[in-house]
């Protein structure tokens, strides 16, 4: 394997098309599938070959970087690409799988001879298309030359929490993170729509706030998203969210740990989806605070 390995890339959604297209501008050979071929055609442009099928793009690839939209569909995927895997290849696993189904990912890689990274990555739209994403690394010595210049490709930096995929020490700290990310964008919705109702500008708000400890970057970004009408195209989908969040409830439910926050969240972003805000940024969980459609302005 040289310096610059081939990847086969699994996943070209919001998330996954960025990371392709920055492996490609780092000079790696990249092939992409995703279940709908028009997501995936845009990255011929920059370099990538584009594939039918998930054998085509995994075929002799020194790493396999999966980006889909849960663990199961994962499995799947994998699956369908299994022929074709190179024994010996390093599995970097990004997708938000939660922790039930680490084990069964590792399983597989055993079963096929790959080095399995249990790699999540943090940081949503605008990060990942800048190359700016954090990577939440577990996996073996062995292989990390190979997913080394991957995960410098799609990230500004690797944080590396065991050698060991399989126990899901990545997965876990991601969920933990996007706890403490959901919660603010949800109550960011709240926070707005309460100003919404009793009448407040929410420009005041933000003037109390300014400058201290109540303030922050993501409660701003989140709040302008809503208040500019800029919901599309989303920087995290309302029902990825929603997923998310329910991966969090499980995972804290299998430790002993109540999580009523987070089972909050999931059920307001399952109530704007349902207004039909399913396709939207997260940030629309702000219309389940209503009985019916309403804005931000």
């Amino acid at each position: 394997m040289s310096d610059k390995p081939t990847v086969g890339v699994l996943g070209t959604g919001i998330m996954g098309a960025a990371m392709a297209r920055n492996l490609c501008r780092a000079g790696l050979e990249v092939r992409a599938w995703n279940r709908t071929r028009d997501k995936a055609e845009p990255l011929a442009v920059d370099g990538a070959r584009v594939t039918d099928t998930p054998a085509e793009a995994v075929e002799g690839a020194d790493v396999v970087l999966t980006m889909l939209y849960d663990g199961n569909t994962v499995l799947d995927v994998m699956r369908e690409a299994a022929p074709a895997l190179r024994r010996g290849a390093a599995w970097a696993q990004s997708t938000t799988a939660g922790t039930e189904l680490v084990a069964d990912l590792a399983a597989f890689a055993r079963e096929h001879g790959l080095l399995f990274y249990d790699a999540p990555v943090l940081g949503t739209k605008e990060p990942a298309e800048a190359g700016k994403l954090t990577v939440l690394a577990a996996g073996p010595e062995e292989g990390r030359a190979a997913v080394g210049p991957v995960f410098d490709a799609v990230g500004a930096k690797t944080l590396w929490t065991g050698e060991d995929g399989g126990a899901g020490s990545a997965s876990r700290l991601k969920l933990v993170a996007n706890s403490w990310v959901l919660a603010v964008t949800a109550a960011t919705g709240e926070t707005l729509a309460l100003a919404k109702g009793l009448g407040v500008d929410p420009a005041h708000f933000f003037e109390l706030i300014d400058g201290g400890p109540l303030d922050m970057g993501y409660l701003r970004a989140k709040a302008r998203v809503l208040l500019d009408g800029e919901l599309t195209p989303p920087s995290f989908a309302v029902t990825t969210a929603e997923k998310d969040a329910r991966l969090i409830v499980a995972a804290g439910r299998g430790s002993g740990v109540r999580l009523d926050v987070a089972e909050a969240t999931a059920e307001r972003l399952a109530r704007a989806a349902a207004q039909g805000h399913a396709d939207e940024d997260m940030a629309a969980a702000y219309f389940a605070s209503f009985d019916g459609e309403d804005r931000a302005d």
